[in-house]
């Protein structure tokens, strides 16, 4: 396997079509509504399987999908469906394509799984990988083209949420270590440390386990399973003013997503980036940011952040979603001097970083990096955008006026709460998926090798959409 590989945009398409003047209208009537009196017996046993035997934490539509081609998918009634959503920005280069499947097929019938207790050949050249493309792109303190000989460190884990939760026990160990470096005598592991508390922000999601979940401040999520972890303190992204109240000598973390993705598709300034950087940096604060859903080329970009001044940069960077296009794997990138803290034993996992999750990754990586695939991501998420600029001007009663986000993570901002779920729902009986994000807006995040094809037919449907509420 090699990095280099020939990209293929998900469809052909043939040029820009005309300039539209007025709002599509072809979709009116719904064309995908599931039916438990036509379903099939085969649909009908696999949806009476999962209310017998699946707990009951998602509230799914009565359909199954059964398999899926570029950034289509059908269900086992053989009804099409563009899936607009990438499995909430996780398929990068959509479903079932060749390269991702001919490289899982190779590698588990090599060697699947080993555990960390051996090094395998994989997982340090996606570590390598991921760290060289950031000094060459920008990240992590990295501008781009960086010639720097310092370099960082990756751990592997399964999942964003447990890439967050290794961020946030890295970021706490290092918080015991300077706290105790700062005056002679004291030892990290006295119980006087005072410096462990954790920053985080309003409309942030940042995972559903227990420490993860502390930092995702949704009462909708957390108050069921409250208590969660004590000393958490929350603010609000963009309000530099309450960042020295916020970020005190006492803070360990603070956890942020330069854009988030599953709060309402909110971009976090670049002169409020700088300044909680600064204020990390006075009081001794690892910074991390959460670019599991924004990062890894979804803005158009490595990171997020790629293209922002160094001096709001992170110390940690997690990931997850389209590292392997749907295959589990989470990662935490760190700098160097913060890296110093861990050693053997201070943390690990099972499965994180297998052989074969770290293959498919590296392949998947190195396609999502090529100049071509990202001049054509650009191409298409400006094109998109150009359509989607549109709609405030037809519908302005129903949206905001700008569109949120940018690249390939964007979102339609509603002026009543309730519009985007019904929006959502509309769409999917008209064979698109899209998602909500945050109690106000409807969220594109479609694979990143989408065709302007898909494009048309996406933003078509919204406006039909759009007409009928």
């Amino acid at each position: 396997m090699h990095r280099s590989a020939t990209f293929i945009p998900a469809s052909d398409s043939k040029g820009a079509r005309s300039i539209s003047t007025a709002p599509c209208t072809k979709y009116k009537n719904p064309t995908h509504l599931p039916s438990s009196e036509v379903n099939s017996e085969a649909t009908s046993h696999t949806l009476a399987l999962a209310s017998k035997y699946i707990l009951p934490v998602y509230a799914r539509p009565d359909f199954v999908l059964s398999h899926g081609k570029g950034s289509y998918v059908w269900d086992t009634e053989g009804r099409k469906f563009l899936d607009f959503s990438a499995g909430i920005a996780v398929n990068a280069l959509g479903h079932a394509d060749d390269g991702v499947v001919k490289t899982i097929s190779e590698h588990a019938g090599t060697l699947l799984h080993t555990s960390n207790v051996y090094h395998n050949q994989w997982s340090p050249k996606l570590a390598e990988l991921l760290v060289t493309l950031t000094k060459q792109e920008g990240g992590l303190g990295f501008t781009p083209g960086s010639t720097s000989v310092d370099d960082a460190k990756v751990f592997f884990a399964n999942s964003g949420t447990e890439a967050n939760e290794g961020a946030l026990k890295i970021a706490r160990k290092v918080g015991k270590d300077r706290w105790a470096a700062k005056e002679p005598g004291r030892s990290w592991d006295s119980n006087e440390c005072s410096k462990t508390r954790i920053a985080c922000f309003e409309s942030a999601f940042h995972g559903r386990s227990m420490g993860a979940l502390s930092v995702t401040t949704n009462p909708k999520y957390q108050k069921p399973f409250a208590p969660l972890l004590p000393g958490v303190d929350v603010g609000q992204i963009n309000d530099t003013a309450g960042l020295s109240g916020l970020v005190t000598e006492d803070t360990c973390a603070v956890i942020v997503e330069p854009i988030q993705g599953e709060g309402g598709i909110n971009a976090a300034k670049v002169e409020w980036l700088q300044a909680l950087r600064k204020r990390c940096d006075e009081v001794g604060a690892v910074l991390i940011f959460d670019e599991i859903q924004c990062g890894l080329y979804r803005t158009g970009n490595l990171w997020a952040h790629s293209a922002l001044p160094s001096d709001c940069h992170p110390d940690v960077v997690t990931m997850a979603k389209p590292l392997a296009n749907g295959y589990p794997i989470g990662a935490v990138m760190v700098r160097n001097s913060i890296a110093a803290t861990m050693t053997a034993g201070s943390h690990g996992t099972t499965f994180g970083g297998s052989p074969l999750a770290s293959a498919v990754g590296f392949y998947v990586l190195s396609r999502l990096s090529e100049p071509a695939f990202v001049a054509q991501l650009s191409e298409t998420s400006a094109y998109l955008k150009g359509r989607l600029v549109k709609l405030p001007k037809w519908f302005p009663k129903v949206l905001e006026s700008e569109i949120r986000g940018r690249g390939l993570i964007l979102g339609l901002g509603f002026k009543t709460h309730s519009d985007p779920s019904r929006v959502v729902q509309m769409a999917r009986e008209r064979g698109v998926f899209v998602l909500t994000a945050g109690k106000d807006a409807v969220r594109l995040v479609p694979s990143l090798n989408v065709g302007r094809e898909e494009v048309d037919l996406a933003v078509d449907v919204l406006e039909s959409c759009l007409g009928e509420l």
